[in-house]
């Protein structure tokens, strides 16, 4: 952090919830570590948020890098406080996804981690200088991330925003966060078992489904030297993975041997959902060639195709 912010970081509040055992997180926690980041911590999350997200605004590396740093870690902040509010794991239908070997060793049980109420959860964000938003209306995988879908008889019945599981996050220009949301869909757009439970990529945690992100693997310090997926408002649009420099419809020789396996469209749908919405149309050679092939992806740096 620069000399004008706060003492307080969000790995201080996470590693704080960490250590907490039994009721009254809210309070013990949450609370008193929002009153020490003060002012100080809201401005300059805020400005340093508006300068990452300008266009052209490389900056010093390590500038641009401790203020990524800073939002992964406010990240997980939000990943293991939201859990309570999450559906359990379904034996029968997780059958088809392995949870990530790599998930950090002090995660705890998905049960185990303190809990505090959607009101509780947006003091503390709004508190920072976030603002929460609930769209309904049509799906947008810019804005939604879908939790629960329900089949439709249709299968190419569009997919639909039926509620609202948790509230999105805006930080300035910065989608923070996106809005748990349970839908409606036909199987042509997203399956049930699929979109809902397949793994979910550029995060940290959740309660019902295996995650990836780049912290997965490292110990120590290092983890929190991973970087916060970058998707944000522009005067005339959206970035998406804004940061991404590799070409996704690449000749196939550029590509990791599984990414080579989707179809161009699965890995726009990739990048754009953070995990596919369907099995994948090659899922046997898939399947032959990985057997954790769901998790060994690497989105990571792909840019979607610049519009016509």
């Amino acid at each position: 952090m620069d000399e004008g912010s706060s003492p307080v970081d969000a790995r201080e509040l996470y590693e704080a919830l960490l250590g907490h055992d039994g009721p009254g997180v809210f309070g013990t926690v949450v609370a008193p570590w929002l009153a020490s980041a003060g002012a100080g911590y809201r401005t300059w999350l805020a400005r340093a948020t508006e300068w990452l997200c300008q266009e052209g605004s490389d900056g010093p590396a390590g500038l641009r890098n401790e203020v990524s740093w800073e939002l992964y870690a406010l990240s997980r902040v939000s990943d293991v406080l939201l859990l309570a509010h999450q559906p359990p794991p379904d034996a029968v239908v997780d059958a088809a996804w392995a949870h990530s070997p790599h998930a950090p060793a002090h995660s705890r049980s998905f049960d185990g981690w303190p809990a505090i109420s959607l009101d509780q959860y947006l003091h503390l964000f709004t508190g920072l200088g976030l603002v929460p938003f609930r769209e309904a209306g049509p799906f947008d995988p810019f804005l939604h991330e879908i939790v629960e879908v329900e089949q439709a008889e249709d299968p190419e019945q569009a997919v639909r925003v039926t509620g609202t599981v948790w509230p999105g996050l805006w930080l300035g220009p910065l989608l923070f966060s996106r809005a748990g949301v349970r839908v409606r869909a036909g199987a042509r757009h997203a399956e049930r078992g699929v979109a809902d439970r397949s793994p979910l990529y550029w995060t940290f945690l959740r309660r019902h489904r295996p995650t990836v992100d780049l912290s997965q693997g490292w110990g120590g310090n290092s983890r929190w030297r991973t970087g916060f997926r970058l998707d944000h408002r522009t005067p005339t649009g959206r970035r998406v993975n804004a940061d991404g420099h590799q070409d996704m419809e690449a000749e196939e020789g550029n590509l990791d041997p599984s990414d080579a396996l989707l179809t161009p469209a699965e890995r726009q749908q990739l990048v754009r959902n953070r995990c596919l919405l369907r099995t994948p149309h090659d899922v046997a050679a898939l399947a032959a060639s990985d057997v954790s092939w769901a998790l060994n992806f690497f989105p990571f740096n792909w840019r979607l195709p610049s519009s016509p």
